[in-house]
């Protein structure tokens, strides 16, 4: 079920009604029905999925209790945890991953003279898979470590897990911030819900209107690249970097909106990334559940910075790598992985490695020269990565990028082609830019009740005039 269908449309206020008529009941009659909707949303794709998340959760709650029960030292403390990441992982690795590794396998041993004749399945990718294994394996993980404490309600965890705003593309919430909200009483705040109507819209926007319109554009500058001129390359590229950016964080933005309905708070996941003046203050502004579940379970267990220079590069290439094969199951997100580890070593060995503790230019209208000229040279190998992200092989890639390079002539389609979407793109960040410091670009309660209204009313014809109603899918429900 997507957030830009109709049926979502039905399907969000008859949950959000019935869900706050429930309050008067207990709260695991409240959560009851909260489960009930999610698997009813996770279902709509296909009912088989409902098998795998079930699975996934009753296995991490029966591994939670089970940790609970054990000493500190337990030796069987850490089996049960390599029980959890065997089975999670293992259904992970075999949905998403299996026919990659026995197509790479088969094309290797080509290359020795072979004919192998390995077995290729038609395997069907799960939606959100990759998001909820993450998040139910750090509950595991951080009760092994002594974080959290398991949970005994096994409607809360199950509902904690399959929480239907954020279950396909996140955000990953942890156990110990996310959890307890299950277990305690929500309750309906006008103002809340009225911010998160908001910030719903200002997500819609950013899919219908920007994301989906440019993405038409993409679609044709990649699949004609060889008859391309170098201008529309590189501005077919730049346009992928504002598709993939308006297209996760508007589903973020929904997801974050629609979660408030409910009277939850999930963490924020994108912190305006293209303005960032180094890749470090980048890359904690992107994905941002996703970045930091990396580095604390991949990265810090590998020895983070505590180790020797050397050391520390490799496990920051590694942890980079690992997250581009998380994307999918393609040379090219490897590559990306690769790519950015390689880049945000060569950041921090050089000093351009600056944490900034607030946003760019704050109190002004304008960045310094300085100030512009990082932000220009951060998003040059944002733009230049995401095009190997994008691209169908790393050939075609190699050659995107060349013919960029070096200028190459070719068929120019014009810029009144690009147009429409330089302008949607450039409405957008100018929005962004002036809400810098807060969430999203809707949170507006600093104007006039009579201006809010106004900009409400504009944005909706925005987005019934402009938006793209044929229920195109988030890029994030690939992965």
């Amino acid at each position: 079920m997507l957030f830009n269908s109709l049926a979502f449309w039905l399907f969000l206020p008859a949950v959000f009604i019935i869900y706050w008529e429930l309050q008067r009941c207990s709260l695991r009659v409240q959560n009851l029905f909260l489960l009930a909707a999610s698997y009813f949303f996770y279902g709509w794709w296909d009912w088989r999925f409902l098998l795998l998340i079930f699975a996934s959760s009753l296995t991490d709650y029966l591994v939670g209790m089970g940790l609970g029960r054990t000493g500190i030292r337990s030796s069987r403390r850490r089996m049960l945890l390599w029980t959890s990441l065997f089975i999670n992982l293992g259904l992970l690795g075999f949905f998403k991953y299996f026919n990659f590794f026995v197509s790479s396998v088969a094309r290797l041993l080509t290359q020795f003279g072979m004919e192998p004749h390995l077995p290729v399945l038609n395997v069907i990718l799960p939606v959100g898979i990759s998001f909820y294994t993450f998040q139910t394996l750090s509950y595991t993980i951080d009760i092994y470590r002594g974080k959290v404490k398991p949970v005994n309600d096994p409607v809360a965890f199950f509902a904690f897990v399959s929480f239907f705003p954020q279950l396909v593309a996140g955000p990953v919430e942890r156990a110990k911030t996310f959890l307890p909200q299950f277990l305690e009483r929500r309750r309906f705040d006008p103002a809340t819900a009225t911010d998160g109507m908001r910030q719903i819209l200002w997500g819609l926007l950013k899919k219908m209107v920007v994301a989906d319109n440019i993405g038409r554009i993409v679609d044709v500058v990649f699949s004609h690249s060889d008859g391309l001129n170098w201008v529309g390359l590189l501005i077919g590229g730049t346009f992928f970097s504002i598709q993939i950016y308006c297209d996760f964080s508007g589903y973020t933005d929904i997801a974050i909106g629609a979660a408030r309905l409910f009277g939850f708070s999930l963490m924020r996941n994108f912190a305006y990334p293209y303005f960032s003046r180094n890749l470090t203050e980048f890359w904690s502004r992107w994905n941002i559940s996703v970045s930091s579940w990396f580095r604390d379970y991949v990265y810090i267990p590998l020895g983070g910075s505590r180790v020797s220079d050397w050391r520390h590069i490799a496990n920051l290439v590694i942890t980079f790598t690992v997250s581009g094969l998380w994307h999918g199951a393609a040379w090219t997100f490897i590559i990306w992985g690769l790519a950015h580890g390689v880049l945000y070593c060569l950041t921090m060995v050089t000093g351009h490695n600056t944490k900034y503790d607030d946003v760019v230019a704050r109190g002004r209208l304008l960045p310094s020269v300085g100030e512009a000229w990082s932000m220009f040279l951060t998003l040059v190998p944002v733009i230049g990565t995401a095009i190997v992200f994008r691209a169908q092989s790393i050939g075609g890639a190699w050659r995107f990028l060349s013919d960029i390079a070096t200028f190459r002539g070719g068929l120019d389609l014009g810029m009144g082609y690009f147009a429409e979407g330089l302008v949607m793109s450039a409405v957008l960040f100018g929005v962004e830019w002036l809400q810098r410091s807060r969430k999203h670009g809707l949170e507006i309660d600093f104007m006039p009740r009579t201006l809010r209204w106004a900009v409400y009313y504009a944005c909706v014809a925005v987005l019934v005039l402009y938006g793209n109603f044929g229920q195109q899918e988030f890029i994030y429900f690939h992965f």
